[in-house]
């Protein structure tokens, strides 16, 4: 489980401490890490003090320690030297090496947790028992974070995050897939969503730096108990789509901000184009030319404001009027009319749905 660099740097840490060269061998008698060069001289005692039943012992001018993992023998580690001295920081080496073992095992399984427990794999008598053994608050407030940038997995991004986050025994950093890194938060009781969307902006500026990537963050709501922590992933993962489609100048998307928006993500295409078909009479909105276009989404940015767009769009206002009613008779909506601006502002959304969908296939 540890890697032979971890175990390679540990133990040039304790000779640096103890002046004590040190050789660690698996069951099978491999060298994993060493200090010194003639370690084969010593493989056929280790194998025969691995099958013994002592937990240590002096063989060749050496001290032999074994190390276990929930009882189960996982390394030998010998001590170059027979004095009391070297026995003592023997002793202590191995013990070293006993709780790096213990930290890795509960780090792997505390990820292999939280990545279930986001893709909604355990059943709520898995999730109590796991987190009572690995030490996980159930009741407590918290929400998840999913970071996509277009930079591959080896950039940095997620140990970058890890650094800043990962110190917290109760925040969690972990990735599902290739491109996403998930921030599952605890909460104090007094963070609202204003500091949900901070919490956003700092990782923003954590990743961003100089280059010029895209990155999309998007959140969920907050859920007061672990069980709830997958609602609030797909809430995050449904922000982040529909935060392209309906939001592509934002760099940060709420699942509670999301509007309408996540209403028309959910519906079926087949009804989607049944909608269109109603509201557009096969028309299609490649059909209305650029002006008509700009026309319509300032007319809807101005809360159907006639002064205020004609101004903005440096027109007449009857020249606006005009190209108001030569929509409405094109597609029988009047903007002008609250019922007739939200259907069309509807169907623009669904278009804009149907074409995000397109691209996927």
């Amino acid at each position: 489980m540890i890697s032979n660099q971890i175990l390679q740097n540990t133990i040039n840490g304790l000779k640096g401490i103890s002046k004590t060269d040190f050789c660690i061998l698996d069951t099978e008698g491999n060298v994993l890490a060493a200090t010194f060069s003639n370690t084969e001289d010593y493989v056929q005692a280790a194998e025969s003090f691995a099958d013994s039943p002592a937990e240590s012992q002096i063989m060749q001018g050496c001290q032999f320690f074994k190390v276990f993992d929930d009882r189960q023998l996982e390394y030998v580690l010998l001590a170059n030297g027979d004095g009391d001295d070297v026995q003592m920081v023997g002793k202590m080496a191995a013990f070293q090496i006993q709780n790096l073992l213990i930290a890795y095992k509960e780090r792997f399984d505390k990820d292999n947790f939280i990545k279930n427990l986001l893709l909604d794999n355990l059943l709520l008598v898995d999730i109590f028992n796991r987190s009572k053994k690995l030490h996980i608050d159930m009741q407590v407030r918290r929400v998840v974070y999913i970071i996509e940038t277009d930079r591959s997995k080896d950039s940095g991004d997620l140990k970058k995050v890890k650094a800043v986050y990962g110190g917290n025994s109760q925040d969690f950093v972990t990735a599902v897939d290739e491109k996403d890194i998930i921030l599952v938060k605890e909460l104090l009781d007094n963070e609202t969503y204003n500091d949900l969307n901070k919490t956003a902006e700092a990782l923003l500026n954590l990743l961003k730096g100089d280059a010029k990537q895209e990155i999309h963050i998007a959140y969920g709501t907050i859920v007061g108990e672990l069980k709830e922590v997958s609602r609030s992933y797909k809430e995050a993962r449904m922000a982040l789509d529909v935060g392209k489609i309906f939001f592509p100048e934002k760099n940060i998307v709420a699942y509670s901000t999301l509007g309408i928006g996540r209403l028309i993500y959910q519906l079926p295409i087949p009804l989607c184009k049944m909608f269109i078909r109603e509201i557009f009479d096969n028309k299609s909105l490649d059909d209305f030319d650029e002006e008509t276009l700009t026309t319509i989404n300032k007319f809807f940015e101005n809360n159907l404001n006639v002064s205020e767009t004609s101004r903005q769009l440096y027109i007449h206002r009857n020249t606006l009027v005009y190209r108001l009613d030569k929509l409405q008779k094109s597609t029988g909506l009047d903007l002008r009319i609250f019922e007739d601006a939200i259907t069309f502002k509807i169907a623009l959304m669904v278009v804009k749905y149907m074409k995000y969908m397109e691209t996927l296939d």
